[in-house]
């Protein structure tokens, strides 16, 4: 259905889209974390800074087992790894000490043949 507004989908510049794609996932209601092969995280967005109560440089500065802190975290990453992709949920330390159940799903990506490892999800309800 069209309100007379041209449809500028199919005309938007690639680099325009990138730009949006980077605010929308900046915003987005979910954690979204990027680490690279040794565990070091390499981007974080916005809501998971907020989130966990980190700067962006503070998280930049983590790895994934400073945060993900549940006992098989460096186990369940080597599986992630060797899969290419996992589902399930971990424990994150907030900067206050706080543990929160989060809810991921992860899978492995390249840019310019390096490999990267995202992991998007949500806090989950506590753990009875």
């Amino acid at each position: 259905m069209s309100d007379g507004s041209p449809d500028t989908s199919s005309v938007v510049h690639p680099l325009v889209q990138q730009g949006l794609l980077y605010e929308a996932w900046d915003q987005a209601p979910a954690l979204v974390f990027v680490a690279d092969e040794n565990m070091r995280y390499i981007a974080v967005n916005r809501t998971a800074c907020e989130t966990l109560g980190y700067t962006r440089d503070e998280l930049l500065g983590l790895s994934v087992t400073d945060i993900a802190v549940a006992p098989d975290a460096p186990e369940l990453y080597n599986e992630m790894m060797q899969s290419h992709e996992l589902t399930g949920i971990t424990l994150l330390c907030a900067k206050d000490g706080t543990l929160r159940p989060f809810r991921y799903a992860a899978k492995e990506g390249t840019i310019s043949g390096l490999p990267y490892y995202i992991s998007v999800g949500f806090i989950a309800d506590p753990i009875a």
